[in-house]
């Protein structure tokens, strides 16, 4: 965990974060770490998609868990359970980043048996949606 002084650094590692992901040469595929996966998912947060939502979703990523709270087109999201999540996930990282950041749909993964989702699938379902990858650069 970061301490408070450390913290600060968080927007510029998500603007770094953000301007690597347009790399036209930026592998697809390869398995994501659940830290990277959270990280990704402070950098790639787009507070307009967020408008409206007021939810709690606990994510159970292996043996790590987080809770992920979107209140007033923010997030924050820490490791831990939270006290009364609106939905559980349970699945693996690179399962949810398939969901995140390459169009797999939640029925697909649900009834694959990947994900489990406990409690307001909408409010997972909208979750999903929070974050955007910028489009790619062309490549040289």
């Amino acid at each position: 965990e970061l301490t408070e002084w450390g913290t600060q650094l968080e927007p510029v590692i998500a603007a770094l974060g953000r301007w690597a992901v347009q790399s036209p040469a930026l592998p697809q595929g390869d398995p994501i770490s659940i830290d990277a996966l959270i990280l990704s998912f402070r950098a790639m947060f787009e507070p307009n998609a967020a408008a409206g939502l007021d939810a709690s979703v606990e994510l159970r990523l292996r043996d790590d868990t987080f809770h992920a709270e979107i209140r007033d087109s923010r997030l924050t999201i820490e490791r831990g359970s939270a006290d009364s999540p609106d939905a559980t996930v349970a699945t693996e990282p690179d399962t949810l980043a398939a969901l995140v950041y390459e169009g797999r749909t939640l029925a697909d993964a649900i009834r694959s048996g990947e994900v489990n989702v406990d409690g307001d699938k909408a409010a997972v379902k909208r979750f999903l949606t929070l974050f955007p990858l910028p489009k790619s650069w062309p490549p040289t």
